[in-house]
């Protein structure tokens, strides 16, 4: 096995249409492409980097003449699904914006929307390894909903979490407010 593909396996035995089980060899992606719960590559849980070379690698098999004038390029249209990078840049904007405008006293109801809103966001989200992580870090890290400030500060660290499994920088905390709510006291969000 070459060094940029992996064997893909799904949970259980690959069937065909008709349900049979199927005799097939596993199907080998380049290293990074995640697997959807049913064996297939998981555009949501995947780079677009690792899905454009898993797509180009199988458009090298094809003769047809339309694959020999595709282009490589290292960003996607705008009008395509987006890849884990797109989707967890958007998904972090959303849920820090969410925590910039959460307020600093909150009702009961406020608290228990928030928390609730957190819990199905975690089972809800289209990467399914993302989603099982946030899950165990709400386990391990409930939701903190006493005031904008707290839950601010906990979704930073949160953040942090996930930077630091993917070797990115962490975020100082205590500058949440600045980044995701007033903007930078030096003025240049004004």
């Amino acid at each position: 096995m070459a060094d940029d593909t992996v064997e893909a396996q799904p949970a259980s035995a690959p069937t065909s249409d008709s349900g049979a089980a199927s005799s097939e060899p596993p199907k080998k992606f380049p290293k990074g492409v995640v697997l959807g719960k049913d064996g297939k590559p998981c555009r949501s849980c995947t780079s677009f980097a690792a899905w454009a070379s898993q797509t180009k690698s199988s458009l090298k098999g094809s003769s047809s003449p339309t694959t020999a004038t595709t282009t490589t390029t290292t960003t996607l249209p705008k009008d395509c699904p987006p890849d884990v990078e797109q989707l967890g840049r958007s998904s972090w904007t959303l849920l820090h914006s969410i925590a910039a405008t959460y307020p600093p006293q909150p009702t009961p109801a406020e608290q228990a929307d928030v928390a609730r809103f957190m819990g199905l966001f975690a089972r809800l989200y289209p990467c399914w390894v993302c989603a099982e992580d946030f899950q165990r870090y709400l386990e391990r890290q409930p939701v903190r909903t006493g005031g904008r400030d707290e839950l601010g500060t906990w979704l930073c660290e949160a953040h942090n979490e996930v930077n630091r499994k993917l070797n990115k920088p962490v975020f100082d905390c205590s500058r949440w407010q600045e980044r995701w709510r007033t903007g930078w006291k030096d003025g240049s969000c004004d």
